[in-house]
């Protein structure tokens, strides 16, 4: 019963994370890139602040210090990964994030001692195929990646599976403190770049084309971002949820499978359109997080 349930709450905040990714990516569109992370990161505040006194949670040095170090991961991931959706395609990207995402606290899980059988070895092979496919497409017409969108979303989704690493170190009795920990520091930090970032725009005034998507303020992408940042605290109270019901790969890889909300609502919203072995590639992503899943 308790999997089954881990399994459940892992694939709900997977698509809630889609879907916040996809707000965060049109609202990048909009504004600039730190100005919708730190919309997000403080309407999801606001939200486990409201969450705070039904939950709770106790207060910890080691509830607060994983928290603010998961804020710091947590600013960094968020940036990036909606800056790499706003270059687009999302269909594209997202899975990539995600695929690292779940990488990186398997290996930890690995270094830990934990071990996997031959499936699970099997599936990290795929999910390394389905980079390459998703990537380097030699189809004409193929939507492709640049560069700077596939290094930023290798960044994310190692920041990602950082940030998931240090949820799962925080006591079991600290409820939402530590994401409340978390969005306050990473609310703190893109603020404080917004602000810096206003200064050079102010500085620097016309004839630069990221000054002057910079000066257009904050109202043209400020819904999506609010949306965004709702969406993205409600997963992430799933994500430690599930964590406190199931170990740590596990529930990694099913929070992985949240490109599925991106790429659905990318076909859906902005028509995206990608080539045959694309489709593979996404396909065996997703096919590779989920036979992690089952190992």
């Amino acid at each position: 019963m308790g999997t089954m349930l881990t399994v459940i709450i892992g694939v709900a905040s997977a698509v809630v994370y889609g879907s916040a990714d996809f707000l965060g990516g049109l609202a990048s569109k909009r504004i600039a890139v730190v100005r919708a992370t730190a919309i997000a990161s403080g309407s999801g505040l606001v939200l486990l602040l409201l969450l705070y006194p039904l939950i709770g949670g106790a207060w910890s040095g080691s509830a607060v210090v994983f928290g603010l170090l998961s804020g710091i991961c947590g600013a960094v991931a968020l940036a990036l990964l909606y800056a790499c959706l706003a270059i687009g395609p999302m269909s594209i990207l997202s899975p990539l994030t995600a695929v690292v995402s779940a990488i990186v606290p398997m290996t930890v899980g690995l270094l830990r001692g934990e071990r996997f059988g031959a499936l699970g070895y099997l599936a990290l092979g795929l999910a390394l195929v389905a980079v390459v496919l998703v990537g380097f497409v030699p189809e004409k017409g193929a939507v492709r990646p640049s560069l700077a969108g596939l290094l930023m979303a290798i960044g994310s989704g190692a920041a990602i599976g950082l940030f998931l690493v240090l949820i799962d170190l925080t006591p079991d009795d600290s409820g939402l403190v530590p994401l409340i920990m978390n969005r306050s520091v990473s609310t703190v930090v893109m603020l404080g770049a917004a602000g810096v970032l206003a200064l050079v725009a102010l500085a620097r005034r016309r004839g630069d084309p990221a000054v002057a998507r910079d000066a257009r303020g904050w109202m043209p992408g400020l819904w999506f971002a609010v949306g965004c940042g709702l969406l993205d605290a409600t997963a992430n109270a799933g994500l430690l949820l599930g964590l406190r019901l199931g170990d740590l790969s596990v529930v990694s890889v099913l929070t992985a499978l949240y490109p599925a909300g991106t790429i659905i609502l990318a076909a859906i919203v902005l028509k995206e359109r990608i080539a045959p072995l694309q489709y593979a590639g996404l396909a065996l992503a997703i096919g590779a997080a989920a036979l992690l899943a089952l190992t």
